[in-house]
């Protein structure tokens, strides 16, 4: 699948993920090209931080590594966020989220 260059940019911790979020999905998966941005479908409700929650766990297990290493930095509340992934070049998250 192909996905917008201009949602992954490096950091110098990693790298961050710019996506637009779909909660209530029927299952969790990697959409594909939301615009500029990567969308991602996620079974959980937008309640309670419950999406934000989806979101940062399912990037983590794609990616191998902790959920805490995965953080919302901007869009806690809103659809489109930017997503902070620790330890993960953006090249690599490309490549992970193309493959699913």
């Amino acid at each position: 699948m192909e996905l917008p260059e201009t949602a992954f940019k490096n950091t110098a911790e990693g790298c961050t993920l710019r996506c637009r979020v779909q909660p209530g999905a029927s299952r969790s998966s990697v959409v594909g090209a939301y615009g500029e941005e990567v969308k991602i479908a996620l079974q959980a409700p937008p309640v309670d931080g419950k999406a934000n929650a989806a979101l940062c766990r399912m990037l983590a297990e794609l990616c191998g590594i902790s959920k805490g290493l995965v953080a919302i930095r901007s869009g806690e509340t809103n659809r489109s966020k930017v997503v902070a992934v620790t330890g993960v070049s953006a090249d690599a998250l490309k490549n992970i989220l193309s493959k699913e």
